[in-house]
């Protein structure tokens, strides 16, 4: 287990973000150190995209005083007992993962390992060191095609259509379980499209971005007909964030949607890339894929209930945010 520290903050119970360089993980790692927060970032920083692009999201927090950066895998059973030996967590935001529906399908035994295994090991180690809070990152993939719409919390979720989200409703079950046994309190929360600056460059927004500054065609899979809940960066945090304070009140288990209570057509993603490049996109259009999900579009009034959580952003201010970083920084990938 590699670390890279300094001095210790002044909180006596640190968190720990797990998935902590990626995309949503840089950005609540950047919110939680502005709060006050001790922090101990874990990562390994796979392949699974370019290794750099974590580096340099991390980069700015590595000379921060609260901030220490745990190069390991989840899986690694040593190194995660060592960190939780050393620590006594306030709570775990567990955001690490392998993501994406499509290379799921590709390689599953290594989704199932990671998504699975990594987040058992984890509760496990809050269970045997006392830790008493635990966030999981889910995902509005769980949902497949339900013919609910709105997605609920209470909807039927036991089809998955990939690996992947077969994977994260396990977490859920894994979570629901060490709640029931040993108390700790947990929320699942089931994130919607999460966009904005530094997204991860596989993602539909930012690839058709670097596609069309490059004047090469965007893939358009099946009718292009399909819609995502696409939800700013900034308002996911928020409700992450609120999730903490919500898990101050005591033992609890709660499964809760984080969205935008808007469904955007693929159609309107490529119009507003259009609007903001000044290009006009050029579309090639594929077979449909496998484990696709057709639409989402979060209720998001549980959320609102117990989290006070109201989305700020609309999609035109979003689409204008990740333009403004992408024109600065996006490019250059």
């Amino acid at each position: 287990m590699e670390s890279e520290r300094v001095s210790p903050g002044k909180m006596p119970e640190p968190i720990l973000v797990t998935g902590g360089a990626g995309f949503i993980g840089s950005h609540l790692c950047e919110a939680l150190l502005d709060e006050g927060w001790e922090l101990w970032c874990v990562d390994n920083f796979c392949d699974f995209y370019a290794p750099a692009t974590k580096e340099a999201n991390i980069a700015p927090l590595l000379s921060h005083p609260s901030f220490h950066l745990i190069r390991a895998d989840i899986r690694d059973k040593e190194a995660m007992r060592q960190l939780f030996a050393q620590r006594k967590f306030y709570a775990v935001c567990h955001l690490a993962a392998m993501a994406g529906v499509r290379p799921s399908i590709q390689d599953p035994e290594l989704y199932m390992d990671v998504n699975i295994n990594g987040t058992l090991q984890l509760l496990q180690l809050c269970k045997e060191y006392g830790v008493q809070r635990f966030i999981f990152a889910s995902s509005s993939s769980v949902y497949g095609n339900s013919p609910s719409f709105p997605s609920r919390e209470t909807d039927f979720v036991d089809h998955p259509i990939s690996p992947y989200a077969a994977s994260k409703k396990a977490g859920e079950l894994l979570c629901h379980t060490w709640h029931h046994l040993w108390g700790i309190s947990i929320v699942c929360l089931r994130f919607f499209t999460v966009y904005g600056p530094r997204q991860r460059p596989d993602l539909a927004i930012h690839k058709f971005a670097s596609l069309l500054a490059k004047d090469q065609p965007l893939p358009y899979f099946g009718d292009g007909e399909s819609s995502r809940d696409y939800t700013y960066i900034e308002d996911t945090i928020a409700g992450i964030r609120a999730t903490l304070s919500f898990l101050e009140s005591g033992s609890r288990f709660e499964v809760i949607n984080l969205g935008n209570d808007h469904a955007i057509p693929l159609c309107e993603v490529v119009q507003e890339l259009e609007r903001l490049s000044g290009k006009k996109a050029q579309i090639q259009s594929l077979p449909a894929q496998e484990g696709d999900v057709h639409h989402t579009r979060a209720c998001i009034q549980k959320a609102h209930q117990l989290l006070g959580y109201h989305p700020q952003t609309s999609f035109q201010q979003g689409m204008q945010r990740f333009w403004d970083w992408f024109e600065r920084q996006g490019k250059q990938e």
